[in-house]
């Protein structure tokens, strides 16, 4: 073989191999002198080869593996195929973005005379990425020829270098130990002896159990259908067709003659509808030679193939669940008791509706606030009205002072906030409950604030009160648990729509925080200093002593209407204006726990009870329901709400239907204000 053919060959089974190593080849490698190469090409004169690259291994200099010496290729478009430029004029883009147009190939044969006369075209290699030709360097074949006779590509490397024995064995002791076997390797161990011991005692007792060997049945269906098996359920179920009707004697080729129709019922089958018509009309052959063909066989075999192929077959496994058992256990209500079921008394003298109530801390008094522009004070027990003060406006709201030595009695009528004095007490406490509410000059509140042109302090002398003047109608008012502090709320009052005042010092502040749209009220802990923000969407969570935001609780409501604090302060109940009643723990998270769906219309107010584990809820519907809350101290266990009782009794007035409700301090009792003027004190 020629040296040119040598070279056609190992040009061709090459190429793919080395067109990636030599894309980066500099092109001016291939201006090397011709003297340099050999006209034999890679001939077998292997120990020649080896003494000149031993002898020119110092001499010639390492080529650089840094990317710094490498050059750029020509053609830029990185790794994509070069398939997807067979169909175009060029194969790529150069760095400066001009196309790089395809050079025109020479077929094999004229390549082939091309190699045939040019005795260095062996050296030279097509670049179908940059669309070039790359002539070899000596070093390169040099490289070539090592690798094809399986040895290290560079001529320095020793394949044979000499062991360095990197270990000191001066003054080393071998073997490392020469202590003599122990006696232990060579006895039975009584540690696993006692183990046995157990293993056999606890098998014995029956501690252990082995599962028992699979018995294989004696005896099995020849002819039956195993498909019910235990065997055939454990893999995938397999679902027989349903087997066609068995023939009868209607179906004979020779029938009896009660079952051949007459002609007048072959008549009547051709009125009936054709679902209705009967499929098979029985007919009598002599012989079973003159029985013609069935001319509706391809057909109904065609129909049958349909139904099982179109027709898919499922096994359904039932589960017979008693729907009783889905529901949540709760307990009886019988074994909740007590709690409020009738109506025991009604306290009439309202000559309009009757907006909110209050009870006093001892629960003997309560006092109610109407549209009619009187406050008025009733005997619990026997629905005696005691004292009726007219304000002369409607009075939003009214609350008693939680302290049983402080008989006083906020009212909110319009823009003003009434202290009144209510009466009761001993002498030494109406001695302190006048000296505080006694005014000398009229005084504002704290100017630091800026609140001077926004509230007053006045002395009203008709009523012998304190008068809070806000600038904005007030909505409500809640009093803090130790009695000297108390909010107010305005919806229109922006920025100042929730004041807080001091009955002692006869000042008042803005509440420290940005308020989030409108609230609606506010409610403070019963034993720390956190204060609760209701606004129509959620309820924000105040640390007053902070200074900062604790908690918001997403009620997930249209518009929140009321909001109540559990005795306890961790869980807190919200209504709101569609008719839902959303309970929160506070310790389990700032969704709500339940979303109870009672009332179909807007919910007024909702209150808990201070000593029994009971809530309740009042509506427009006319409607108050009371429910069993209880709030266990393990944290791991959820509360327990059980709905108890529907109270009615009420009736609906210009639309609007039980407006406020509170419960008893002491008694399991319930207080219902509605809009037909009239309150109801519900018993157990």
């Amino acid at each position: 073989m020629t040296p040119s053919m040598r070279a056609v060959n190992h040009q061709e089974n090459q190429k793919q191999e080395k067109v990636n190593s030599f894309e980066m080849r500099d092109m001016g490698s291939s201006e090397s002198s011709d003297d340099e190469y050999s006209s034999d090409g890679l001939d077998d004169n292997h120990d020649l080869d080896e003494h000149s690259e031993s002898s020119q291994s110092h001499e010639a200099v390492d080529e650089s593996d840094s990317s710094e010496d490498e050059v750029a290729p020509r053609n830029t478009i990185g790794d994509v195929p070069l398939e997807w430029y067979k169909d175009e004029k060029h194969i790529g883009y150069d760095i400066a973005g001009k196309k790089i147009t395809k050079k025109e190939r020479q077929d094999k044969l004229d390549s082939f005379l091309a190699s045939a006369d040019d005795s260095k075209n062996w050296h030279r290699i097509h670049d179908e990425y940059n669309d070039e030709e790359v002539e070899l360097t000596k070093e390169e074949t040099k490289l070539i020829r090592r690798l094809l006779k399986g040895k290290a590509p560079h001529a320095e490397f020793d394949p044979y270098a000499p062991y360095v024995d990197w270990f000191k064995w001066d003054d080393a002791k071998h073997p490392l130990s020469n202590a003599p076997e122990p006696k232990r390797r060579f006895i039975p161990s009584k540690w696993e002896s006692k183990k046995v011991v157990e293993y056999v005692r606890a098998i014995r007792e029956g501690l252990i159990k082995f599962d028992k060997p699979k018995e294989e049945p004696r005896f099995y269906l020849l002819w039956g259908d195993d498909s019910s098996s235990a065997d055939r359920n454990k893999h995938l179920a397999y679902i027989p067709p349903s087997k066609p009707k068995l023939p009868g004697h209607e179906e004979s080729y020779n029938p009896s003659l009660e079952y051949i129709p007459t002609q007048e019922e072959i008549n009547s089958f051709q009125l009936m509808y054709e679902e209705d018509r009967p499929k098979f009309i029985p007919e009598r052959f002599t012989s079973f030679r003159s029985i013609p063909a069935y001319e509706n066989a391809i057909k109904d075999s065609f129909e049958r193939c349909l139904d099982l192929y179109l027709c898919p077959r499922v096994r359904k496994k039932r589960i017979n669940i008693d729907p009783e058992s889905l529901k949540p256990k709760l307990p009886s209500r019988k074994d909740l008791r007590p709690y409020p079921v009738t109506c025991y008394l009604e306290y009439r003298g309202h000559e309009d509706a009757v907006l909110s109530i209050s009870v006093e801390p001892s629960g003997q008094w309560i006092a109610s606030g109407s549209k009619d522009g009187t406050v008025r004070i009733w005997e619990v027990e026997t629905g005696r009205c005691l004292r009726v003060w007219e304000i002369g406006e409607a009075v939003q709201h009214v609350a008693w002072n939680p302290l049983p030595e402080l008989p006083l009695l906020a009212v909110s009528v319009g823009p003003d906030v009434l202290i009144l004095n209510t009466g009761f007490g001993t002498e030494v406490e109406q001695k302190k409950v006048k000296k505080l509410l006694h005014i000398g000059t009229p005084t504002s509140s704290d100017d630091s604030d800026g609140m001077s042109s926004f509230l007053s302090w006045l002395q009203d002398e008709k009523h012998d009160c304190i008068r809070l003047r806000h600038y904005r109608t007030v909505t409500s008012v809640e009093w803090h648990g130790k009695g000297d502090h108390l909010s107010t709320v305005m919806p229109a009052g922006e920025s100042r729509a929730i004041l807080i005042h001091q009955l002692s010092k006869k000042l008042t502040q803005r509440l420290p925080f940005k308020l989030y749209g409108l609230p609606v009220s506010s409610v403070f802990h019963p034993t720390r200093s956190i204060f609760f923000v209701a606004t129509k969407k959620n309820v924000r969570v105040y640390h007053l002593k902070k200074k900062k935001l604790i908690k918001r609780l997403e009620t997930q409501l249209r518009e929140v209407s009321s909001i109540s604090v559990h005795p306890a302060g961790d869980n807190v109940i919200v209504g709101s204006k569609e008719g839902k009643l959303c309970w929160f723990d506070m310790d389990l998270s700032s969704k709500p726990y339940k979303t109870l769906n009672c009332h179909p219309k807007d919910i007024s107010n909702v209150a808990f009870h201070r000593s029994y584990p009971l809530f309740a809820s009042c509506s427009d519907d006319c409607t108050a329901y009371v429910f069993h809350g209880m709030v266990y101290a393990d944290l791991n266990q959820n509360p327990l709400i059980v709905p108890l009782e529907i109270l009615r009794g009420h009736t609906s007035s210009d639309g609007r239907g039980v407006m406020d409700c509170k419960f008893h301090p002491r008694q399991p009792w319930l207080f219902t204000a509605g809009a037909d003027s009239s309150i109801k004190l519900y018993c157990h």
